[in-house]
């Protein structure tokens, strides 16, 4: 049945010129988990890849849209009507600006704080009411552009515990597919020592 299906978008942009990019973060995570489960992405019509299988015990389809990131609303409605998954049941891991690198934040709702996969996403899921962790990157050192910083990869001392932080984010993800989002809040939300 459709309604314990979960769908789990990372928002990135495809490539490898992308690939190590703050703003792929999403991305990252994806691959840690479709690893969790098992299986490789394959190409799905709705201008995406996938992989179905179970997360944390729950139906999932994990999704990366082929399309770039400003443009990743379209491949990810594609996916909810294919799949028959509402709203409230897409969870999307993202990079954020305004959260300290390595500090997770996870959500439902709410603005797009000038992400424009976001702002994507909300017009063409036509809600903003779809779950969200989001990963920090931090603000960029200086005067340095926000649109420079998430098309830069991680520095050097930044991927030292790069490994660690999408660990925790896929964790984060397969929290939110086995139990209500404050229970998961009050685990990821607490920032490791």
């Amino acid at each position: 049945m459709p309604e314990d299906l979960w769908l789990v978008v990372g928002l990135g942009n495809p490539g490898p010129s992308y690939a190590g990019h703050r703003h792929n973060v999403g991305f990252m995570v994806l691959d840690l988990l479709a690893g969790r489960v098992g299986a490789r992405y394959k190409a799905h019509k709705g201008r995406a890849d996938v992989v179905e299988g179970r997360l944390a015990g729950a139906r999932a389809v994990l999704a990366k849209p082929k399309s770039y990131m400003n443009a990743s609303g379209g491949p990810v409605a594609g996916l909810r009507d294919y799949f028959s998954v509402p709203v409230p049941r897409i969870v999307v891991v993202h990079d954020e600006l305004d959260i300290p690198y390595g500090t997770l934040r996870l959500k439902t709702g709410g603005g797009d704080n000038g992400h424009n996969g976001l702002r994507s996403l909300t017009s063409s899921l036509g809600s903003r009411d779809y779950l969200r962790v989001r990963v920090g990157i931090g603000r960029p050192p200086g005067r340095q552009d926000p649109a420079d910083h998430v098309l830069r990869d991680f520095s050097a001392a930044e991927r030292k515990e790069l490994g660690f932080h999408v660990d925790r984010a896929a964790d984060a993800v397969e929290a939110l597919l086995s139990g209500p989002l404050e229970a998961a809040q009050n685990v990821f939300h607490v920032d490791p020592a």
